[in-house]
């Protein structure tokens, strides 16, 4: 219960400061990448706790197990391409797993996509139709106990 409390707290102080409230989420399941859209209404049910790394308490974090899964495909959904695909994709790349994400979400709505380091208070990953998204892959972690504290200054 006391997990359950502390994700909640977690959620509404990150959507709080969050520039966008809307959201690519990307995942494989049964050898294919999607990507799901959806809005942070659903961030308390795909999201969960881990340890932070060097002493910043807790992270919030996107590893979404299968029940989690079958959720987000109940959003508005779209095969992007297949976990091979991806997995040959990334080998070639210098960039992280949810930055090949990102690269190909953008590419897949005709844009050209960018590395950036701009903060989650400021700007979305991508704009579509007007509409500014956040895009997260497996294992992405949104911010941790720490950075929180510091934004809330």
């Amino acid at each position: 219960m006391e997990n359950l409390v502390m994700l909640n707290k977690m959620v509404t102080e990150y959507d709080a400061l969050a520039y966008t409230h809307d959201y690519i989420f990307g995942f494989e399941c049964d050898g294919t990448i999607y990507a799901a859209i959806t809005t942070s209404d659903l961030l308390p049910y795909v999201t969960s706790l881990d340890k932070a790394s060097r002493g910043a308490g807790l992270s919030l974090r996107f590893r979404p197990n299968k029940a989690q899964k079958n959720l987000l495909k109940n959003c508005e959904t779209f095969a992007l391409c297949s976990k091979k695909f991806f997995e040959d994709f990334h080998k070639t790349s210098t960039y992280n797993k949810g930055e090949n994400f990102e690269q190909l979400v953008t590419e897949y709505y005709g844009q050209t996509w960018e590395k950036d380091n701009v903060p989650f208070t400021e700007a979305g990953d991508i704009v579509v139709d007007g509409k500014a998204f956040q895009i997260k892959f497996e294992k992405a972690t949104f911010c941790n106990e720490k950075s929180l504290q510091g934004l809330k200054r």
